[in-house]
């Protein structure tokens, strides 16, 4: 892949249009030097991680009461359904205007990223509980908290996993755009940024390194899971 990269940017394009990999290492490394990358890097992640767990921690408790009360995924569901549909980026410009173009704007944006992709999974997971086996848990004598912790949880847990995963993808286009719209750091600002200066080197570094922070935060979420719960069938 870099070969043809590099064939392809060298014989049929100027580096302004389509860098090649060599222009793209020697910035990155003086950009690294410089510490201005390892800024860009650390405030974007920062932002996906203290959205992404809140997001989390607000979800998966409102999709295992959302699954296991039917009144209340009645009542609800409606809610959960009409707002997952409405993209993140659309309230965007309302945040700021509330918010103010600080951290607290980009943080909620991808809370609300996060929050209906893995309230939903949750919900689906609690849902798709066999009815038998809570049945049969109560001829046994389990108590509900019994029914919840070994079996509604064990049952929710791989999909809202499933959906954790999901969510951390789409924090990070959250964050990319957030940072476009209103933001004085971050790799998304350094996208946007460079498109004025024609800095395409530049914008290739930070496409980069999103994939590796992508798949780097995914490894390690994975690994927890073998380390911590793969007990309960969790799927990696």
């Amino acid at each position: 892949v870099l070969c043809l990269w590099h064939f392809v940017a060298t014989t049929f394009f100027t580096p302004q249009f389509f860098p090649g990999p060599l222009l793209v290492w020697h910035t990155a490394v003086q950009m690294i030097s410089d510490g201005e990358l390892q800024r860009h890097i650390s405030i974007s992640m920062q932002r996906i991680l203290l959205g992404f767990f809140i997001g989390s921690l607000i979800a998966i408790p409102a999709g295992l009461v959302l699954g296991t009360s039917r009144w209340m995924r009645v009542a609800f569901s409606p809610y959960v359904q009409f707002f997952r549909f409405v993209p993140s980026i659309a309230w965007l410009t309302p945040v700021v205007i509330w918010f103010g173009i600080g951290e607290t704007s980009k943080v909620l944006i991808i809370i609300y990223t996060t929050t209906f992709i893995v309230l939903v999974n949750t919900m689906v997971g609690v849902s798709s509980i066999s009815q038998n086996k809570i049945r049969a848990a109560m001829s046994l004598g389990a108590s509900p908290l019994q029914i919840f912790l070994y079996i509604t949880l064990p049952a929710a847990l791989p999909l809202a996993l499933t959906g954790m995963r999901i969510a951390m993808g789409n924090s990070f286009m959250t964050v990319v755009s957030a940072e476009m719209v209103s933001a004085d750091a971050g790799l998304g600002y350094l996208i946007f940024n460079a498109r004025l200066w024609m800095a395409t080197d530049q914008i290739f570094i930070g496409i980069f390194f999103l994939g590796v922070l992508g798949i780097f935060t995914d490894w390690v979420f994975r690994i927890l899971i073998k380390r911590y719960i793969s007990h309960y069938g969790v799927i990696e």
